[in-house]
């Protein structure tokens, strides 16, 4: 979840550049602020800042609260927080401040990650902010930084009760209550937010697998063929909902979609043929193993089928097209390469590879591979 909460609206700016009206100063110094608070307003903030570096802070004159609002905002808006932080901190510490400067100064914590800060500021601002949306997610989204779920959980309740028509909080729960492991109770609040909201894509994503997670498997596969509907482009649904059949051991449905997704994901090939395999197509997984782009997962995949579906002559035939790539080095594809050689009688071929493994769990099946070469060399109408 992004962790940077965006400033407020272009008003409070306008405020917190207006925080105290210049008086009693000399004209010099009512220039240099007017000036720097026009170059803040206009983008312009390293002229703001050179303009600042002009004030004399000495004089009796100088409006100190004004001056140190304006060059935080300047380093905030420069994203330098450090200095922003310095200088929104004198500004409060004018006893002056209204509640804007203190919203600033959260926003600069924050960026430093000084999460209880963030929250120290914010109380110190007032009850000016009861009425600010923005400022209940910050203030949640510290706790939960802070590691006190239950603080942000309660904060977002709290914003549901004042703000009843913004789902947005709504939202943030469940994506916490998913985080926490509460996949039961993130589902229901998920389906109450999808239902007084469109919802955006990593919604559906995520109330999908919180289902899934809580076992709700068809209420999982309902909200996803609805979000595929909504977003026919996109392969993330399409991989969701297939793990959910997958999930249903409905796995002829979970690789039609995953081939759905090859066409804009080609790499998926090789996982549609898979699915499909398991779900006992092999001659559809083989066709579509020639489509499969990475030459390594193209032939490992291949054997496997060759031998699944008993076509041993093709997969011994896969020697030195294995031997190229370097698959050999995995002594599992050696193994089943061998063993592929001895049921077509290349029991010459079998005990050559058989020879170069070296992994211990492999000892006992060569024993076994071999034993059967001696019974098929001794008595050859056992093998046929």
């Amino acid at each position: 979840m992004n962790r940077k909460i965006p400033i407020l609206a272009a008003f409070v700016l306008s405020l917190a550049l207006a925080t105290t009206a210049p008086a009693k100063e000399t004209e010099d110094e009512v220039n240099f602020l007017d000036l720097a608070a026009l170059m803040l307003r206009d983008g312009n903030l390293e002229r703001a800042l050179v303009a600042l570096d002009q004030v004399d802070l000495q004089a009796e004159e100088t409006d100190l609260l004004r001056y140190y609002t304006l060059r935080g905002m300047a380093h905030l808006r420069r994203s330098e927080f450090e200095p922003a932080a310095d200088a929104l901190e004198s500004a409060t510490g004018t006893g002056a401040a209204e509640s804007v400067v203190y919203v600033y100064l959260a926003q600069a914590y924050f960026n430093l990650e000084r999460y209880r800060d963030v929250l120290s500021a914010l109380e110190r601002a007032g009850p000016e902010l009861s009425r600010v949306a923005s400022i209940y997610h910050m203030r949640a989204q510290c706790h939960w930084l802070l590691k006190e779920p239950a603080m942000a959980l309660a904060v977002l309740d709290q914003a549901s009760e004042v703000f009843p028509e913004d789902p947005g909080f709504q939202r943030r729960k469940v994506f916490f209550l998913m985080d926490l492991g509460l996949y039961q109770e993130a589902a229901e609040q998920g389906g109450d937010y999808l239902a007084r909201s469109e919802g955006k894509l990593e919604d559906y994503l995520g109330l999908g697998n919180a289902m899934r997670a809580s076992g709700q498997l068809d209420e999982a596969a309902r909200l996803l063929e609805y979000a595929k509907l909504r977003f026919p482009a996109d392969t993330g649904v399409k991989k969701v909902l297939a793990n959910t059949y997958m999930d249903r051991r409905q796995l002829n449905a979970a690789a039609d979609l995953v081939l759905e997704a090859s066409l804009f994901e080609p790499q998926l090939t090789s996982e549609a043929a898979e699915l499909y395999r398991r779900a006992g197509r092999p001659q559809r997984a083989l066709m579509l193993n020639g489509q499969v782009q990475d030459q390594e997962v193209k032939l490992k995949q291949r054997l496997a089928l060759y031998i699944e579906t008993g076509q041993f002559a093709m997969a011994a035939g896969m020697d030195r097209d294995l031997q190229r790539l370097g698959l050999l080095n995995d002594e599992d594809i050696r193994y089943a390469l061998a063993y592929s050689q001895f049921k077509t009688g290349d029991f010459a071929g079998a005990e050559n590879h058989l020879q170069k493994l070296t992994r211990p769990d492999l000892f006992r099946k060569a024993a076994e591979l071999r034993s059967a070469i001696q019974d098929c060399a001794e008595d050859t109408w056992q093998c046929l």
